[in-house]
């Protein structure tokens, strides 16, 4: 019989522990020996090394039922053995939905793509609010009854927007910060404080084709294959850590319209597997690329 992991996640208790450290002869055993020292149960597990870096990755799902003690006492128990290995690590209990807040612009694709598999469940978080430079999307975001904040941008003095910004994300407590095609610079404050939780979609497949209008670029260039691209948001435009991709292909036929059009279904798709990879703990971030365990 098949088992459907991501319904174990939602519908049971469980604990996903992250690791990355140098590499060493017996790492994996040693973790698998902490957990099963605590009768716990792996539902999933996954492992890789860089050769070239020496540094191991390791994402294990443990039923929590299984376990003796609390996740506090796991935690307190397991940073003896993260110190002993230097290990970068954390462990989060499953049950909990982490804060999302989501900042738009004009277009509507990626938002609704992502209140969509919000209310089925595909993205296990809570939808604190929606920022926008734009109004046209109020009726949509409070028709799914969640705050939408309006904040403009002007051209000449961005400051106040920026500040209005920070404290909407301080406010709502935000765990994750989603830009669904939202076509601003984010201010330079929320890169720093939210690296590795501030995720992007560009409408582009990355390195190629940065910036506001790369299907116009990619149409200049006579391109047989268009895409988007997923990443962490830094303060270097469009170059921070790619969590996902995805191409489709175009022919002579396309105009700039219909490569507008064909990328729309590219992004919305890339960037809710991104944002789900991230809430399910599945991406890893080492220097200026990552390792992501998919499911």
């Amino acid at each position: 019989m098949s088992v459907n992991k991501e319904s174990i996640m939602k519908n049971a208790s469980t604990y996903t522990l992250v690791i990355s450290c140098p590499d060493q002869v017996g790492l994996v055993a040693a973790v698998s020996q902490f957990v099963a020292q605590r009768s716990g149960s792996l539902v999933e597990s996954n492992n890789h090394t860089d050769l070239q870096q020496g540094w191991f990755f390791m994402r294990n799902v443990i039923a929590a039922e299984s376990m003796d003690g609390t996740l506090e006492e796991f935690r307190a128990d397991f940073s003896h053995l993260a110190e002993q290995y230097s290990m970068e690590w954390h462990v989060r209990d499953n049950r909990e939905k982490r804060r999302v807040v989501v900042m738009a612009s004009h277009a509507t694709h990626c938002l609704a793509d992502i209140f969509y598999r919000w209310q089925s469940d595909e993205l296990w978080c809570e939808i604190s609010c929606v920022i926008s430079n734009h109004e046209n999307m109020r009726r949509m975001v409070e028709w799914h009854g969640i705050p939408f904040h309006y904040v403009p941008v002007p051209k000449e003095d961005k400051e106040e927007a920026f500040a209005s910004m920070s404290d909407l994300v301080e406010r709502y407590q935000a765990d994750v910060i989603v830009l669904a095609r939202y076509m601003q610079i984010v201010p330079p404050q929320l890169c720093q404080e939210y690296a590795g939780r501030l995720i992007n979609i560009h409408h582009s497949f990355l390195p190629s084709f940065v910036g506001a209008n790369p299907y116009q670029l990619a149409y200049d260039r006579g391109v047989k294959l268009i895409g988007a691209t997923c990443h962490y948001v830094t303060s270097e435009l469009d170059e921070g850590p790619i969590i996902e991709q995805d191409v489709i292909r175009v022919n002579h036929s396309c105009d700039k319209d219909d490569l507008v059009r064909l990328g729309r279904d590219v992004e919305k798709s890339v960037l809710a597997r991104g944002l789900r990879y991230h809430l399910e703990d599945r991406v890893i971030i080492r220097g200026n690329k990552t390792v992501v365990f998919n499911a």
